[in-house]
């Protein structure tokens, strides 16, 4: 099943490319990873993380995901620009303005902002498009926050905001009935 899990993450990162982005620009990082070492250290890096942040159950329990599933889809905004459209949904009034005036910030595990929506728009729909794909091959999966952040922190992708889809082709789906994990 390795193979098959390969070429399923393969063409979810297709349709996570060609999925519509506003005013057709394209500031998506788009990132395979199939080596079990490298999932394990995402595994690791959330396990390590959890004391110290305000969910820790949680990111036990996607990590343990990481470390179950046989490849991982990334999908992150790399170095984007406002859409242009002067929607106001960012707080200001025009795309200028927000340029001019955003502080950003950078977070220990997650990621920088603010950005336009109209970019935050385009990662969901790419991650739309690559889950879609997913199911219509019948392979297991589930768009998730935290490992976007740990392979980010781990500089496995560049992005400045990423979400990751893991992929696992089992008997039944380790992506349903998770439970979180108690805290010790």
């Amino acid at each position: 099943m390795k193979e098959v899990t390969e070429m399923a993450v393969k063409l979810m990162a297709a349709s996570a490319r060609t999925a519509p982005k506003a005013g057709g620009k394209d500031f998506l990082e788009i990132v395979v990873i199939t080596q079990e070492e490298d999932l394990k250290k995402i595994a690791t890096s959330m396990k390590e993380y959890a004391p110290r942040s305000t969910n820790e159950a949680f990111w036990n329990r996607d990590a343990s995901n990481i470390e179950n599933s046989q490849a991982l889809l990334l999908i992150g905004l790399s170095k984007p620009v406002t859409a242009g459209y002067d929607c106001g949904a960012c707080g200001y009034p025009t795309c200028a303005g927000f340029a001019k005036n955003r502080q950003m910030t950078d977070k220990e595990m997650g990621y920088t902002g603010p950005h336009c929506v109209m970019r935050m728009m385009d990662i969901g729909v790419a991650l739309s498009s690559a889950a879609k794909t997913a199911s219509l091959l019948n392979v297991d999966c589930r768009v998730q926050q935290r490992v976007g952040a740990a392979a980010r922190a781990l500089g496995l992708i560049q992005a400045e905001v990423v979400m990751g889809i893991p992929v696992s082709i089992t008997g039944k789906s380790i992506y349903f009935d998770r439970q979180a994990p108690a805290k010790h």
